[in-house]
């Protein structure tokens, strides 16, 4: 199975409180209408930091229910506590989503051997394909190229989604790992260059808005005409912009609100956006025709 392409880091909508399963759903069929390549519940943009274990692990088993395998499910199930990632990728596995994104572990700032030694230990404990997620913003630590290197030795570790925003760093890691990992971009706005330098695809938080888009630029890379590539690219750069005027996912909990499509409640210490910054992408939104 391949896991390339515009890969959708799909909100996690709530409705007083509770998660919004038919929002949800729908949202799911939307994305696979409009060509999205594949699904990734539960990560930073599913608010996963602030789900109680039980509602992860529903998030993931109704998100693979409903997309009935027409694309790959890559669960978020990375942890700062190795036995909770082991945890949280065993039961992926149990109600078949096809990979694992495992973030770094935050906030405990593990060494390189650290991160190396948590990848293994869950790559070991459970047999599924892993992603990796390099995000030093939100983690507090960089993996490095070379630490990305060892673990692609691990036969079921089989991507990184590469999101430190250097260019540098992702050539170190394409240059070092070759065809073993399939490196996907963590940064909507490099999608493009890190195309060009070797990347597959995209984990991506604008598709939550505008997915035939994100999949018409990197299908266009793929097919060779980087002309139109760079003119999608550019066409909706102002909503790479606008979705991140303010820490993800609340502008793209407000976006998906503005479009009808879910509630833009999001849960404490995430708060609504301020006024000033809603008008700008409500600005944006009306320019792309998306509302």
């Amino acid at each position: 199975m391949s896991f390339t392409g515009s890969l959708v880091a799909i909100i996690t909508p709530f409705r007083n409180g509770k998660v919004d399963e038919k929002a949800l759903g729908d949202l799911i069929e939307w994305q696979i209408a409009n060509g999205t390549d594949g699904i990734v519940p539960c990560g930073t943009t599913g608010e996963s930091a602030t789900l109680t274990h039980e509602e992860h692990k529903r998030v993931v088993e109704f998100t693979v229910q409903v997309v009935r395998r027409r694309v790959p499910v890559i669960a978020g199930t990375g942890s700062n506590s190795t036995d909770e990632a082991i945890e949280f990728t065993r039961h992926a596995k149990s109600v078949g989503a096809d990979a694992a994104l495992l973030i770094s572990p935050y906030y405990n700032k593990p060494t390189q051997e650290g991160l190396y030694r948590h990848h293994k230990a869950v790559a070991e404990a459970v047999d599924l394909p892993q992603i990796l997620y390099n995000i030093p913003g939100r983690t507090a630590v960089n993996m490095t190229p070379q630490t990305v290197a060892r673990l692609a030795q691990i036969r079921n570790i089989i991507g990184i989604k590469e999101g430190a925003g250097s260019l540098q760093q992702v050539s170190e890691i394409v240059q070092l790992c070759g065809d073993r990992l399939t490196v996907l971009s963590g940064d909507d706005a490099l999608t493009l260059p890190m195309l060009a330098v070797g990347a597959k695809g995209v984990v991506t938080v604008t598709a939550n808005v505008a997915p035939a888009e994100m999949s018409a630029l990197v299908d266009a890379w793929a097919a060779g005409d980087a002309a139109k590539a760079r003119a999608i690219h550019y066409q909706i750069y102002p909503l790479f912009q606008a979705l991140f005027l303010e820490t993800n996912p609340i502008p793209i909990k407000h976006a998906v609100a503005l479009m009808g499509k879910a509630t833009a409640e999001l849960r404490l210490p995430l708060c609504p956006m301020s006024q000033e910054n809603l008008d700008k992408l409500t600005r944006v939104m009306k320019d792309l025709k998306l509302i």
